[in-house]
């Protein structure tokens, strides 16, 4: 009896699958894609942050390179 009350109250796998994916679409509806301007523009600005980050992780490396070389002299 356990058993069939179970198989009754839960979709199965393929039903899952697809509810996700109808979901999935229905959100995708809703988002507010951004223009060619817009994603230009944020494009750059990511890009830009990204080579920041870059150049410093690059300069705080070769410091501690230099100073773990003067210590360990």
């Amino acid at each position: 009896m356990a058993a069939s009350d179970t198989s009754k109250s839960k979709p199965g796998f393929f039903a899952r699958v697809g509810r996700f994916f109808k979901d999935v679409r229905s959100e995708l509806r809703k988002v507010a894609w951004p223009n060619r301007k817009e994603l230009t523009s944020y494009t750059a600005i990511v890009l830009v942050a990204v080579a920041i980050v870059a150049v410093y992780i690059g300069v705080i490396d070769a410091l501690v390179t230099v100073l773990l070389g003067l210590v360990l002299r």
